[in-house]
């Protein structure tokens, strides 16, 4: 079997329904299945999902191609709203494979669930307590959930953090270490600390008060790296030598300065986030554990490193905290995020957090090679356009027209958008 490549030069060329046969034919889909990317979630379905269910909230969902990553092909489902994104992740993807694609890999799936304990007369007789009975307290955790440990996770290390001085008074922290294998984890872990809570408490002589999941999954990594050759990187006028010193550049000054980095990093996640989305992920976890590792050190700071090599090539790093799974919640009931893994074709959750740290690399080289070069609005207004001609009513043909006229004319509004298609249906009348 020839081996699939996810290089499809001039795929944003191709008709909608001819990108749903392409991917289509990529994953293996049938008939039914390829409907589904249309039909996507019905209301009985999201009703099912949630609480006070009216209907859907649809958001465009799109496919980056061109990644290589540890030697595979993949097609990266993406649902995002923002113009842009995709041919900015699915351009940079392209540069990284002159280089050999993404090289990545990731830590065990280890989550932490906290248990916070007050009113505690002794806090460090409280501590060895808990550390003496560890074993007794691991076997509970993995009494919760069976199935997690029959496939090879559960309870792996107690660890006690404390805080003697604090404005509510002397507070002991239990830290659940828990493998959560392919599952994001979040129910086993909550789980397990509501059951450990009443014991610890009977250890401690202290009041359990909170018992729930730390998003800081510092223990569950996902890094991502690649090398993109100088050439690569030239533009008009412009030589890759020098993009690549101004990115390294860019990089450091979203090292040194937080107000900097929080732009710095959201671009990360534009592309993290809209793979979570599309896969049936829970983004706002994967976002605070992102945001509270980018301060690990004290300072809020880039997540992503980028430097020159010794060649004069550019190379780059990132490491995430990626609490994502491929079996339990929205990934399993929500249809369209079924077919998302089944475009994926990813056999693990730890897979799955690989392939969004190298998403997430990819859209921070486009967002920093288009800022030191022809600058970030170039591109992205190109594409508002193409918006504000759709929302001033553009339809079929006219579309192109307008986006055209409007770029031609550097007035890029809504209104001079409805003038121009006034004038539009005159001419043809």
């Amino acid at each position: 079997m020839a081996r699939k490549s996810s290089r499809l030069p001039g795929f944003y060329k191709l008709s909608l329904e001819e990108r749903v046969a392409a991917v289509g034919h990529w994953a293996g889909l049938d008939g039914a299945e390829r409907e589904l990317l249309a039909a996507g979630l019905s209301p009985h379905t999201a009703n099912q999902m949630i609480e006070n269910g009216i209907g859907t909230h649809a958001l465009p969902l799109g496919i980056a191609v061109n990644f290589l990553i540890d030697g595979r092909d993949y097609l990266i489902p993406m649902a995002v709203e923002e113009p842009s994104v995709i041919a900015a992740v699915s351009h940079a993807a392209k540069l990284a494979r002159a280089g050999g694609g993404f090289q990545t890999e990731a830590t065990d799936p280890i989550m932490i669930g906290q248990i916070q304990l007050l009113e505690i007369d002794d806090l460090e007789r409280a501590a060895q307590s808990v550390v003496a009975h560890k074993a007794e307290l691991m076997a509970a955790a993995d009494a919760c959930s069976q199935s997690i440990v029959r496939y090879g996770g559960g309870a792996c290390d107690l660890e006690v953090r404390r805080f003697p001085d604090t404005p509510v008074g002397p507070m002991l922290v239990v830290h659940l270490l828990y493998d959560t294998r392919d599952a994001m984890g979040a129910n086993a872990i909550n789980t397990a600390v509501e059951a450990l809570a009443p014991r610890i408490e009977d250890l401690t002589g202290g009041r359990a008060n909170l018992r729930i999941l730390s998003n800081l999954n510092d223990r569950r990594l996902a890094t991502a790296r690649c090398t993109i050759p100088a050439e690569a990187l030239a533009g008009p006028g412009i030589p890759g030598d020098l993009v690549a010193r101004r990115i390294e550049e860019a990089n450091t000054f979203a090292v040194v300065d937080p107000y900097r980095a929080a732009t710095h990093n959201k671009g990360i996640m534009n592309g993290v986030d809209a793979v979570c989305i599309a896969t049936g992920n829970d983004w706002r976890a994967v976002e605070a554990g992102a945001h509270a590792y980018a301060a690990r050190n004290g300072q809020y700071q880039a997540l992503t490193g980028w430097h020159v090599d010794r060649n004069g090539d550019l190379h780059g790093t990132l490491t995430l905290p990626l609490a994502v799974g491929i079996v339990g919640g929205a990934t399993r009931v929500h249809p369209t995020a079924r077919m998302c893994l089944r475009i994926l074709n990813v056999s693990s959750a730890a897979e799955l957090a690989r392939l969004m740290v190298a998403v997430g690399l990819a859209q921070n080289l486009a967002a920093l090679k288009a800022l030191v070069t022809s600058g970030i609005q170039q591109g992205h207004m190109r594409l508002h356009a193409r918006q504000v001609a759709l929302a001033a009513g553009a339809q079929g043909e006219q579309i192109e027209e307008v986006t055209r006229q409007l770029i031609a004319d550097g007035n890029i509004r809504v209104a001079y958008a409805a003038q121009l298609l006034s004038g539009t249906s005159h001419e043809k009348d």
